[in-house]
């Protein structure tokens, strides 16, 4: 069955970071934000054959950032500070408003070849339309360097650097300074090992103070410029998305927990104390019965020690054992975090005990335990996520024969992978996933990564077939859905219209849904509450064996309903 939904929008680490860059999470998902597009027209939602498809058609090209502009006076109009076809970001003025760093690539001959950015400084009143300007190039590493900020006397800048560029989003993000006027860079974080991002130095300029991706956590670190000596001001098991310091040293935080959304605390200098000081989710949290996700730990396959968090079915009772859902994350380079999350509370109020596994690929715990699925996708973190089930049985908590896999972007690929090479699951959902990698060459966003990482695929087919598990279709028998937006060019849908077709000529149980005007992050409501449905209504099926069709019900508007 192909279910393509009405385009009736009132008028979606593959890879995705939080912090850290890599195949976007979607609900959990390798690979970055989408770029933004024009809904497209779609028919009533229809059963349509097998081999349909849609014809694309393909936006020109997002221009560059603009030149860095600045307004001098309320008189005077905008100048341009920069020039030149360079995608120049992330400005940061001088203390003393005289100077802008920002970041940039400008390698030669084509910024695009190279995962290389640097940082730049501008003056002020170094208006690009007359004399020219001319900025100061600040750092030379060839990885890229991002996100400056300047101290407080404006002789220096912090800033997000990466060290080796074949690595791009395996690689470790750290902490380093430069002098403002270009010269040697220290990093100071290369012993803790960690992705480290936002940096901002203190008010007496000591110290700096960044987000460290580490265990499943993001924590508040601060390293001493002069020992380089790391201390955590904001550190436990939770989330920090974003902080602010003041010119007192004081700090707020915008801070989640595994039980509670964001919300932003305080933290005084003075003694160290943080407080809650927003409480915009307290009257939904009273509403609400949640179940408590638990940090877990166990052994793969080699030995390797994995983590991952693992939430218990509401009302659940000890001995008993329950139907189980498996959640690979996407990136691969991203992790699950102390956070709350939706859909483990969704999954767990409708019976199921929920894995959340934090496998090798994952960030926060080192650049080894990243870069160890390198150019092997479908291997080490398939163990890794085996052995979360394996736990969870060994446990007495998920029913060996009541399980359950699915996940977006690189969650749906290691959804692809996982029931290409094992028959343990009953049920399977695959979203924004891609299985033939080699049909994605020079069609989705990912084309300077699939070069590095596994060479050109006339040249290095097998490094190509080797990360496909579309070669391993024929030994699929797991009831699998598909799923994914029409114009999604992240992970395009063509990887689950491959799979989807492939099923279907072997005689599997299979379905696709196709999501019109949406790209990797569903942003239409209906289309998020549709997708919610199905999978609660697939898993019930397949998983817990109800009686209860493996579709949800039509929507009641008559337009809506399926083509007879």
């Amino acid at each position: 069955m192909v279910a393509r939904w009405p385009s009736h929008r009132p008028g979606s680490s593959r890879r995705q970071p939080r912090a850290t860059g890599s195949r976007q999470r979607s609900q959990g998902q390798r690979r970055r934000s989408p770029h933004q597009g024009k809904e497209k027209d779609s028919q009533a939602l229809r059963h349509r054959s097998p081999a349909i498809q849609t014809r694309r058609s393909r936006l020109p090209r997002p221009p560059p950032y603009p030149p860095l502009r600045v307004r001098l006076s309320r008189e005077k109009p905008d100048a341009a500070l920069t020039s030149g076809d360079y995608d120049d970001s992330e400005p940061a003025w001088s203390p003393d408003g005289k100077f802008l760093a920002f970041t940039s690539n400008r390698s030669k001959p084509d910024p695009d070849f190279t995962y290389n950015s640097d940082i730049w400084v501008v003056a002020a009143d170094n208006v690009a339309r007359s004399a020219g300007a001319h900025p100061t190039q600040v750092t030379t590493n060839p990885g890229a360097d991002t996100t400056p900020a300047w101290s407080p006397d404006g002789k220096w800048l912090t800033y997000v650097t990466q060290l080796d560029p074949k690595l791009f989003d395996y690689a470790t993000k750290h902490i380093a300074i430069s002098p403002a006027t270009g010269g040697e860079a220290k990093v100071l974080t290369l012993a803790l090992d960690r992705v480290s991002i936002t940096p901002r130095f203190s008010p007496d300029g000591k110290s700096i103070y960044f987000i460290a991706d580490d265990d499943g956590t993001q924590n508040v670190c601060r390293v001493l410029v002069a020992s380089g000596e790391i201390t955590r001001p904001v550190a436990d098991r939770l989330m920090v998305n974003d902080y602010s310091l003041a010119p007192t040293g004081d700090l707020v935080a915008q801070i989640a927990t595994i039980d509670r959304p964001d919300e932003l605390f305080a933290l005084s200098i003075s003694d160290g104390k943080l407080t809650q000081i927003t409480h915009a989710n307290d009257a939904l949290m009273s509403q609400l019965k949640l179940t408590h996700g638990e940090y877990v730990h166990f052994k793969s396959k080699d030995g390797t020690i994995v983590s991952g968090y693992l939430y218990k079915p509401l009302d659940y009772v000890p001995g008993k054992k329950y139907p189980t859902i498996l959640r690979p994350h996407g990136g691969p380079v991203w992790a699950y975090y102390a956070e709350f999350e939706h859909l483990p509370q969704l999954y767990a109020a409708n019976g199921y005990a929920v894995l959340f596994p934090n496998p090798r690929g994952s960030t926060g715990y080192g650049e080894k335990h990243a870069k160890a699925i390198y150019a092997d996708w479908g291997n080490k973190d398939f163990q890794d996520d085996m052995a979360m089930v394996d736990y969870a049985i060994a446990q007495g908590i998920a029913d060996p024969d009541k399980l359950g896999v699915g996940g977006w972007s690189y969650g749906g690929i290691s959804t692809d992978f996982i029931i290409a090479q094992t028959k343990r699951f009953k049920a399977a959902i695959s979203g924004a996933g891609s299985a033939l990698f080699i049909s994605s060459y020079g069609h989705d966003q990912y084309q300077r990564d699939y070069e590095t990482e596994l060479g050109h695929p006339w040249e290095n087919k097998a490094a190509w077939e080797k990360v496909s598990p579309f070669d391993k279709v024929a030994n699929i028998t797991t009831p699998a859905l598909f799923m994914g937006g029409d114009i999604d060019w992240n992970v395009p849908i063509l990887g689950g219209e491959q799979m989807f077709q492939a099923l279907k000529r072997l005689g599997r149980v299979t379905e696709l849904v196709v999501y019109p005007g949406e790209y990797h992050e569903f942003k239409t409501p209906s289309h998020i509450k549709d997708r919610l449905e199905r999978y609660l209504a697939w898993y019930a099926h397949f998983v817990k064996g109800d009686p209860t069709p493996a579709r949800p019900a039509p929507p009641s508007s008559p337009e809506l309903n399926p083509a007879k």
